[in-house]
This record gives structure tokens, C-alpha cells and sequence, in this order.
């Protein structure tokens, strides 16, 4: 049942859920390595502030998994490699699943697999892989009961954005959201709106679906804590946040304080304390 795995996924007493995604080494942009040219360093330093999941690759997951103990996070597992970021693209675009991806994700003890749907200017075949990728796993996901995460991405014009930043328009969010669903999403993983206040519409199309957040391009502490508090407060299950954790000075502290929003519904401000407790804890140990 998937619901055994989802139950290792998403908090017992919230029922959310916040994955650290560190997965971005997959898609051969220098600019994605920041915060994790130590790969074995970031994962411990994630473990040690207990996220509810981090999201690895298969040739990553082997260091969180390698932990010993049952209260560590748990792996999502991404399936899909691309090289659709950046602003100089290369003259043929991709999106590739590897191969047997769930028998890999069970044999990593993976609790969930994600994998891309790209709406990229411009580009309907990159588009047409990834629904291929779906197809192609969806069955298999069903077959094992291992849950599939869709991640709807809408980009922005690769040579103003460099590919990696979200379009919030919410008439384009909306039906990219909704055909994950149609393809069969266990979990819908989607870009943030331009005016979070729309977010509820993301949540309703996705019907009884849940949707984790993408975290979006870099902000600054008070504006992603308030974000992800105004998110929370429109029925979003959760958030799936990489750079903005991963390569903030201090990614323990503000894991921390997104947990604190996620879980136990603490507001902005009270959740910026967490990332100042977390820092003078570390400065006193060291």
C-alpha cells in the first residue's frame, strides 16, 4: 500500500510535510553546487536538523542512507535528469528517466519518487519526454505502491531567467498542476505564485491531492518564512525547498524555523528565532 510509505513521508501529528531537495548536482549547472560540493557534509548537517525528507539522487542517496538509525529523514528519490537550465542551452534539449526507477527506489529504500513535467518556452518535445517519463512510471509506482511525486514546472524564458526561475502565473501554474494530477500524482510538487494569496487555487484544482511548494529563487529570511506562513495558511501539505536552506549561512537554523511553520503552525517572526538559537547553539559547541 502507498499509504505505508506516504505515512514515513508526511508528519505523524501535522500530517505535513517538508522535504530538503539537494538533488540539483543532477542537471550539470555549476551554479547548482553551492552548499553541496560536500555532498556527505550537507546531508549530516540536514539529518542532524530533521527535516521530514531529503530528495537525493541515485548516486547520492547512499549518504543518508548509510546513517544508522530509524528516526532519519526519509528519501525522496529523483528519477529524472535534464539539461534545461541555464541561460545558453544546448542546441538539443532533454529529460531523461533512468532506468528501472522504481526497483532502484526500492532497493535505496526510497519512501517517494519525483519526477519532472517542464513547460518551457518554446520547447513542446522536452515537454512530451516528461509525460513520457510519467507514463512510463506511473504503472510501475502503482505495481510496487511507491508513491510518485509530480513536479509541475512552469519556466520562464531561459535567456532573461536562466531556466531556473519560476513563472507565478497562476493560468499557467493551474493547468500544469491539474494534467499532473490527470497523469496520477500521489503528490503534486508545484512552483510558487506570483501573489501568494492565489495559492488556494493551486490547492483546489489539485483536488484531494497533496501539494508541496517549490521554494522558488533565493529570498531573504523574513520573505520566505512569511511566504511559506502565508502558504501554509491555504492548504498547501508542505514544501520542498532546496537552495533556500541548503545554502543559507546557517541551513540548520532555518530548517528549523520552516519546521516550526510547517508543523506547528508558528508564524514568521516566531519562526525567525530558530535560525538565532540554532547559530549561538553551534557557536557555544564549537
Amino acid at each position: 500500500m502507498k499509504s505505508y510509505k506516504l505515512n514515513r513521508l508526511f508528519n505523524s501529528s501535522s500530517g505535513n510535510c517538508f522535504d530538503v531537495a539537494i538533488d540539483h548536482g543532477f542537471f550539470n549547472e555549476y551554479s547548482f553546487l553551492s552548499g553541496i560540493e560536500n555532498i556527505q557534509h550537507a546531508v549530516q548537517t540536514l539529518v542532524a536538523a530533521a527535516p521530514d525528507a531529503i530528495q537525493l539522487t541515485v548516486g547520492q542517496a547512499q549518504y543518508l542512507q548509510s546513517i544508522p538509525g530509524r528516526e532519519k529523514p526519509s528519501l525522496v528519490l529523483r528519477t529524472d535528469v535534464a539539461n534545461v537550465y541555464g541561460k545558453e542551452l544546448p542546441a538539443k534539449l532533454f529529460s531523461r528517466m533512468i532506468e528501472n526507477p522504481v526497483e532502484q527506489a526500492l532497493r535505496l529504500d526510497a519512501t517517494c519518487v519525483v519526477v519532472n513535467l517542464f513547460s518551457i518556452p518554446n520547447e513542446p518535445e522536452v515537454m512530451d519526454q516528461c509525460i513520457q517519463n510519467i507514463l512510463k512510471i506511473k504503472p510501475l509506482c502503482d505495481h510496487y505502491s511507491m508513491p510518485l511525486m509530480i513536479e509541475p514546472l512552469v519556466f520562464q524564458v531561459n535567456s532573461s531567467a536562466g531556466g531556473y526561475m519560476v513563472d507565478g502565473d497562476p493560468n499557467k501554474i493551474i493547468p500544469l498542476v491539474r494534467q499532473g494530477v490527470e497523469l496520477g500524482a500521489d503528490i503534486i510538487k508545484a512552483d510558487p505564485t506570483n501573489d501568494v494569496n492565489d495559492y488556494h487555487r493551486i490547492v483546489k484544482i489539485a483536488g484531494n491531492i497533496p501539494v508541496l511548494v517549490r521554494g522558488g529563487g533565493k529570498a531573504a529570511d523574513e520573505e520566505l518564512l512569511e511566504r511559506t506562513y502565508r502558504l501554509m495558511q491555504q492548504g498547501v501539505k508542505g514544501i520542498v525547498y532546496g537552495r533556500n536552506v541548503i545554502q543559507h549561512h546557517n541551513p540548520a537554523g532555518m530548517t528549523k524555523a520552516l519546521m516550526a511553520i510547517v508543523h506547528d503552525g508558528a508564524n514568521a517572526s516566531d519562526a525567525l528565532m530558530y535560525i538565532k538559537k540554532v547559530k549561538e547553539e553551534y557557536q557555544i559547541l564549537k
